[in-house]
């Protein structure tokens, strides 16, 4: 009986030491070996890839945000978010590029209610910009799987321009050599499409604008 009680009681004290020394090395040890070297190697990354302007932050090369008007009445949380037009829009996001509520829709591409949205995006988008409906691309009007993409596609981009050389004063010229200047090709050579960061981009046009 005591020797029992004796062996039980050293395999709780090993398993104790044992439970005590892996805390330390993967609760401890590995988070700042690792928190260290991204820091030190790929500080802008690790730290969320925030864009700075004056001292001041204004966004996330990662996480895509909105470009609308002021509302009318700040108080009325039902009022209907409008696109400002001298900025490039991003495409459609489901949360509202909030980075706490991402996903999709789960809509089915036959689902008549997204059959419906997108319709009436295109639509939307169409008008706003100026151009047919068969000009507006597939990301103007679908959001993308995790809500929150930065990015629009060339095509995109060049629907815009002249809805925004026109309420920025610019030219037409000068502005497709922004979207040009911002595009950026496939990662790697060969992984997804051609991109532009809306963030990014519409920060250069704040540039070009002032000037």
């Amino acid at each position: 009986m005591n020797n029992s009680v004796a062996n039980t009681g050293r395999l709780a004290w090993a398993a104790l030491r044992m439970l005590l020394v892996l805390t330390v090395v993967t609760g401890v040890l590995y988070p700042l070996a690792v928190t260290g070297i991204a820091q030190g190697l790929f500080r802008d990354k690790a730290n969320g890839s925030i864009v700075n302007v004056e001292g001041k932050e204004v966004g996330s090369e990662l996480i895509g945000q909105t470009w609308d008007l002021p509302k009318k009445n700040p108080d009325d949380e039902n009022e209907v978010p409008r696109p400002d037009p001298k900025w490039f829009q991003p495409r459609p996001s489901n949360s509202g590029y909030d980075p706490l509520s991402t996903g999709s829709s789960q809509l089915g591409a036959s689902d008549p209610t997204l059959t419906k949205l997108v319709g009436d995006t295109k639509k939307a988008v169409a008008a706003f910009n100026g151009v047919p409906e068969s000009e507006v691309p597939k990301d103007a009007v679908t959001g993308s799987a995790s809500a929150i993409d930065p990015h629009i596609s060339p095509e995109y981009a060049e629907i815009q321009i002249k809805r925004v050389a026109k309420v920025n004063g610019l030219s037409e010229q000068q502005v497709t050599k922004l979207v040009e200047d911002h595009t950026e090709g496939r990662t790697a050579g060969f992984l997804g499409e051609p991109h532009v960061n809306v963030l990014k981009l519409n920060l250069a046009l704040k540039d070009l604008a002032a000037r």
